[in-house]
């Protein structure tokens, strides 16, 4: 089905006021879900909205999110057992106004789930002329190497840097397919591509309702579980981890944002091999579809959205 932003809009919306969330969390939850679809991530579009519904989490009771310490430029909130994307949302608001105020922040929460695309909260970071770093240590989903269990998340990692006309933000997990991913392909019945997960009984499988019973491999062997385990280790920290600055605790802003768009250039004008159109840096290609399905709407699979109305149905 083919639907314009504002009819995508009202039906998030719509769905999450018909499972109890009021008007402005229902706002936040759709504005992420939303802007994942623009970007061309079908998956973290409007069908992460029934993740929501379905979480074992959902009907357990929350509050907003308070501070537990906080110390300085540093804080940590309780998140109140609220959905990822609404308590990140609130702090990264936090960490925007902290790291403004005093140049530099660090803010963490726990007792959230599912929290969404990182890149949303660092771009918000770096369109206020931050550096962003955003970590996750997520529940177990993701297998070491030689391992046939779950026993890490898919951890990701994004960074958010100021630039102009848009920051340059970099996000990536540390699994070789992404836990959302995984979840909408269950529902659908979409298979997996080879050799990114395991079974239960740990052989690979490119079932993807097999891989949620057994694990999802990290991306590049050895480095990627690494870089999950360095996430679990800020984890322990704080379940979510985000850092922010501003540029002119070591430059200005303006020469930040020259040298880096320089750098940027001359990636861009590498030469190319044969057959390659471009040369993209992470992120120009989700502002790109941004652009062009803020004008056009998006798709949403008809069986998605006869289950957001469902939901929906609970408002009247």
């Amino acid at each position: 089905m083919h639907l314009s932003v504002a009819d995508a809009r009202a039906l998030g919306e719509r769905a999450m006021r018909g499972i109890g969330y009021d008007a402005e969390d229902a706002c936040i939850l759709t504005d992420h879900v939303l802007d994942a679809a623009l970007c061309g991530y079908e998956y973290s579009g409007l069908p992460k909205l029934l993740n929501v519904a379905e979480h074992p989490r959902f009907k357990q009771p929350r509050h907003p999110l308070r501070v537990i310490k906080e110390t300085g430029v540093a804080v940590l909130f309780d998140g109140g057992n609220q959905s990822g994307m609404i308590g990140m949302y609130h702090a990264t608001r936090a960490v925007i106004e902290r790291a403004t105020a005093s140049g530099f922040a660090l803010v963490g929460v726990d007792n959230l789930w599912m929290s969404g695309r990182s890149a949303y909260y660092v771009e918000m970071a770096a369109r206020a002329g931050l550096i962003g770093i955003h970590a996750v240590a997520a529940p177990p989903l993701v297998a070491p190497p030689g391992g046939a269990k779950a026993v890490l998340g898919t951890n990701p990692i994004a960074f958010g840097f100021p630039m102009e006309p848009d920051p340059l933000v970099i996000d990536l997990g540390t699994s070789a397919f992404m836990g959302t991913d995984l979840q909408f392909r269950a529902r659908l019945g979409i298979p997996l591509p080879p050799d990114v997960a395991l079974d239960e009984q740990g052989r690979p499988t490119t079932d993807a309702r097999a891989a949620r019973r057994g694990a999802l491999l990290p991306f590049g062997g050895h480095k990627g579980y690494a870089l999950a385990l360095a996430m679990h280790a800020l984890g322990v920290a704080a379940e979510y981890l985000f850092i922010a600055f501003t540029p002119d605790l070591l430059t200005s802003l303006d020469d930040y944002r020259r040298e880096l768009a320089e750098k940027i250039a001359v990636l861009k004008a590498t030469p190319r091999q044969e057959g390659v159109d471009e040369i993209r840096i992470p992120g120009e290609r989700a502002y790109r579809e941004r652009a062009r399905l803020t004008r056009e709407g998006i798709a949403i699979d008809k069986r998605i959205h006869d289950a957001l109305i469902q939901l929906a149905e609970g408002a009247r």
